[in-house]
């Protein structure tokens, strides 16, 4: 860009922090930290780190001595370092954590945070799995912030976490609330012994129900996975293949970009949010919407 070219006010760039996790706390938070850094010296000015990115994915098992990887919000390490770096770098972050409400009240939670360094809210996470290797049941008690969205310096956004990525309706009501994208720090793997059977058709869905909430809702979505093969100590096993491959959809649901399934990495994408406002417009899911007719969500199932 030259001195005598304008920045365009609607395009920002998209920084994503797909990597590894070791079993050292501090060792991932200085990474992170590091690699948010690169992020922003590639031009990110909104960064979104993967799920729970300070420690392994220690849901692999039910174990009471995980849950010393709890930290308060905002008060705990993570959080502050965090709210120094978007201040001093200048930039929107989004970080997913661990949180320790209060002594037997943890919560999976992203925190929202705008480039002057302020805490701008967090999202607690609403579905909460529980599957083999996936025991979060046992560690997160269920959301109650609801779907939010926030107007950053950069755009307005909504942020979901991993589960949430399945359901429809939790994009909607984020989108509902004008967010331009819609961001999803994950982790997802495959079980090992499933993954010459299964392994295509579970990494094809996640990608496409991920890809249909772009199309549904007209904006970009951004999901942001670890990489690297988990197997914790306590629980020993075949653990866990997380495949990566963080990507940014646009709003026809296209992939703009994509990472690698096993490299950590740093995705910036350039978006332009006037294509939000233009796809909306050609596409007006929003208008057409039959909100008279959809009060049987509310109902667990139609019998």
């Amino acid at each position: 860009m030259t001195a005598s070219t304008p920045q365009s006010k609607t395009k920002v760039k998209l920084g994503l922090v797909q990597t590894h996790a070791s079993s050292d706390p501090a060792d991932n938070l200085a990474r992170q930290l590091a690699l948010i850094e690169k992020a922003a010296d590639a031009g990110a000015q909104i960064v979104c780190t993967q799920e729970l990115f300070r420690s392994q994915y220690f849901c692999q098992s039910e174990d009471h001595a995980h849950f010393g990887f709890g930290e308060e919000i905002p008060g705990g390490p993570s959080t502050q370092a965090l709210l120094a770096l978007a201040k001093k770098r200048g930039i929107v972050l989004i970080g997913s954590l661990f949180e320790r409400r209060a002594a037997g009240l943890y919560h999976n939670t992203a925190v929202i945070i705008d480039a002057d360094g302020s805490l701008l809210g967090i999202y607690r996470k609403m579905h909460i799995p529980d599957d083999p290797l996936f025991y979060e049941k046992f560690y997160f008690t269920p959301g109650d912030t609801g779907f939010r969205a926030w107007q950053t310096r950069f755009g307005k956004i909504g942020v979901l976490v991993c589960w949430d990525q399945w359901y429809p309706e939790g994009a909607r009501l984020t989108a509902l609330q004008g967010a331009q994208i819609l961001f999803y720090p994950t982790a997802i793997g495959w079980h090992p012994s499933e993954k010459a059977e299964h392994g295509a058709n579970q990494h094809g869905a996640w990608e496409t129900i991920q890809r249909s909430h772009a199309v549904a809702n007209g904006c970009y979505v951004a999901s942001v996975n670890r990489v690297g093969h988990e197997v914790i100590d306590s629980v020993g096993g075949a653990g866990i293949e997380f495949w990566g491959q963080s990507f940014v959809a646009g709003t026809s649901g296209q992939i703009l970009a994509k990472a690698s399934v096993d490299k950590e990495e740093i995705l910036v994408t350039e978006i332009d949010l006037a294509k939000v406002d233009e796809t909306r417009t050609h596409w007006p899911f929003f208008r057409d919407r039959r909100i008279d007719a959809y009060g049987d969500l509310t109902r667990r199932f139609i019998d």
